[in-house]
């Protein structure tokens, strides 16, 4: 049994500048040795800590899919110690990577079902996982309708561009993207914040429709009540807590809500679990 303390080896194998402002790079790691890989058993909505030595640890969302083969790939936003440092590491660096941590998504439920992915900011990178998944061909017949509404405060604080362009071409997936405010002339997409656009867009609630949640804590604040408004009962909403995480197996009390340990217990919840709680949002 692996070690919880100890992190599997990884490479740096690419570095992308994610964002305008440099604030957010892209991440892709490979295993040392190839049977970690294997041991490394994910699913969408996991995080993972990664270990810079000398610097300390930090939880991430994974950013990469479970069908994607080869590689892990995490979008850190540069904020501290330890993101710091990792913003000026190079390709071929070696460091660690501890996990796969937490709870992800509750695919087994949302198997037959339509889903609404509703995310906004550098939170989008288990949302990314997730419509990787979804897609993928050997997976996408066994979900419903994709809807899916993704904001940033401006056009350059938008993660994966690419691929979001490239979403916006299938019909198996309805993108709606928006940002705050720009000044853009070329800007072609919705303006406003996530919540108003959710009210417009979002697929009617039905017992086999599904959100999940994930953004900033202001932007689930204020996309919970929109959502209920919709209709939306409180378990076919789900969130993910990931902003809480500290040392990822229960150990700390850090992350703790009450009597859930959102490291070991979430850190995907639905409304209804979370209502259970004291008051977070």
């Amino acid at each position: 049994m692996q070690n919880p303390y100890v992190p599997y080896p990884v490479r740096i194998d690419a570095i992308d500048v994610a964002t305008e402002d440099k604030s957010l790079k892209t991440f892709r790691f490979s295993f040392l040795d190839p049977e970690d890989e294997k041991k490394f058993n994910y699913q969408a909505g996991q995080f993972a800590e990664l270990s810079v030595p000398g610097q300390g640890e930090i939880p991430i969302g994974i950013a990469s899919s479970p069908t994607e083969k080869g590689f892990l790939m995490f979008t850190v936003f540069k904020t501290g110690k330890v993101t710091n440092w990792l913003h000026e590491m190079q390709p071929g660096d070696i460091m660690g990577i501890r996990g796969p941590l937490g709870k992800g998504y509750p695919w087994d439920t949302l198997v037959g079902k339509n889903i609404l992915i509703v995310g906004g900011g550098f939170a989008f990178t288990t949302l990314r996982s997730s419509i990787k998944m979804i897609l993928e061909p050997e997976n996408r017949s066994k979900f419903g309708t994709l809807d899916v509404v993704y904001g940033a405060r401006t056009p350059g604080m938008l993660l994966y561009t690419d691929e979001l362009t490239a979403w916006e071409k299938r019909d198996d997936i309805h993108m709606h993207i928006t940002v705050d405010g720009t000044d853009d002339p070329a800007w072609n997409y919705h303006t406003g914040f996530v919540p108003a656009l959710t009210e417009k867009v979002a697929p009617a609630a039905s017992d086999d429709t599904y959100a999940i949640v994930c953004g900033p804590p202001v932007m689930i604040k204020f996309t919970l009540p929109v959502l209920e408004k919709l209709g939306y009962s409180h378990d076919h909403i789900i969130m993910s807590l990931e902003n809480r995480m500290k040392c990822g197996i229960g150990m700390c009390g850090r992350c703790n809500i009450g009597t859930e340990r959102v490291c070991m217990d979430g850190p995907v919840f639905t409304l209804a679990e979370i209502n259970l709680t004291p008051s977070e949002f």
